[in-house]
């Protein structure tokens, strides 16, 4: 495992400079990272960039393009980690800051979870299938990704 705590203090920064190992790609409309929880392998989360608050508030055209980019962002999701399917959700209600969380769903999760949003996983499930950034684990799952977009920008 690594020291998370430099890059996750400024995640946008250390993404810039090359630093953060949970830096997946640039994109039009703003910076993919993974999600610091990998229980559902490939979870991805696309940030805004410049940085607003919510989705109306960017004009009409850039909206546009943020749902298109979180599209192009899913369907390279679902080639680099062949789920059952993939959620979309953007909520700012914790983050008040326009991101969409971009989730793969998996035949294996349990059958009572399988149909809700993930946001249903027990906060002790979320505690124990929760992963730090591992380099063994997640490097190669981000370069999958990463690849997946730039080969079908």
């Amino acid at each position: 495992m690594t020291d998370n705590s430099a890059w996750q203090a400024d995640r946008f920064g250390s993404a810039e400079r090359g630093e953060n190992p949970m830096f997946v790609a640039q994109m039009t409309t703003g910076l993919v990272f993974l999600h610091d929880a990998q229980f559902l392998p490939g979870w991805c989360v696309l940030f805004a960039r410049p940085e607003v608050g919510k989705l109306e508030d960017l004009p009409p055209e850039r909206a546009r393009d943020f749902l298109r980019d979180m599209a192009k962002l899913g369907r390279a999701v679902s080639r680099a980690c062949a789920p059952r399917r993939v959620n979309y959700a953007i909520y700012g209600n914790t983050a008040p800051v326009l991101h969409a969380h971009v989730v793969p769903r998996y035949g294996w999760e349990p059958a009572d979870r399988i149909t809700q949003p993930v946001w249903t996983y027990p906060v002790e499930q979320w505690r124990d299938m929760a992963l730090d950034y591992d380099p063994a684990q997640h490097a190669a799952l981000r370069d999958k990704i990463h690849a997946a977009l730039v080969d079908h920008r």
